[in-house]
């Protein structure tokens, strides 16, 4: 018991450590979009946002065939609704994109590429609280296909060729 206890005045003591060495760097640095966040940072935010995902739209399979018809139309809306901020070649290298914090992400990553696919769609259909993606869900079941064909679009943004980024 005399053992626990002091492991676990050991483990508040770091943790307290860590906040105030936190809540240093916050008061040197500020809080402006210009700084990388931090490799903690990153991870806490995507394990952040793992679990805050419902499990059942993690689980959702994509009704969209990964059809030429598909893959056009999903591109087509990407570009006219996503590349502001994403970019035409999806690494969020755009004057917005880079000024977001957190930054767009890029979606040619595994990062990304490795979300499930119901993981993508409820990303689209929600949004991110605290950062710039917002949420596009539609009460219309039937608009559900357009997200769905985008989740076909980011797939393929790994591979697309110089044409493909032309078109766009």
């Amino acid at each position: 018991m005399k053992r626990f206890g002091r492991f676990s005045l050991l483990l508040l003591a770091l943790l307290g450590a860590g906040a105030l060495l936190a809540g240093v760097g916050l008061v040197v640095q500020g809080i402006s979009v210009h700084q990388d966040p931090s490799t903690v940072e990153i991870r806490l935010a995507r394990a952040a946002r793992h679990l805050l995902i419902p499990r059942r739209a993690r689980g959702l399979p994509n009704p969209v065939p990964a059809s030429t018809e598909a893959l056009a139309s999903g591109r087509a809306h990407f570009a006219d609704h996503c590349a502001t901020c994403h970019g035409n070649d999806g690494k969020g290298n755009t004057i917005y994109g880079r000024r977001m914090f957190p930054r767009a992400p890029d979606m040619t990553v595994a990062a990304t590429q490795e979300l499930a696919d119901g993981e993508l769609f409820w990303i689209i259909e929600n949004g991110v609280r605290l950062t710039g993606m917002p949420g596009f869900v539609d009460d219309d079941p039937a608009n559900d296909e357009s997200s769905w064909e985008l989740v076909v679009f980011i797939r393929s943004l790994p591979r697309q060729t110089p044409a493909e980024l032309a078109e766009m």
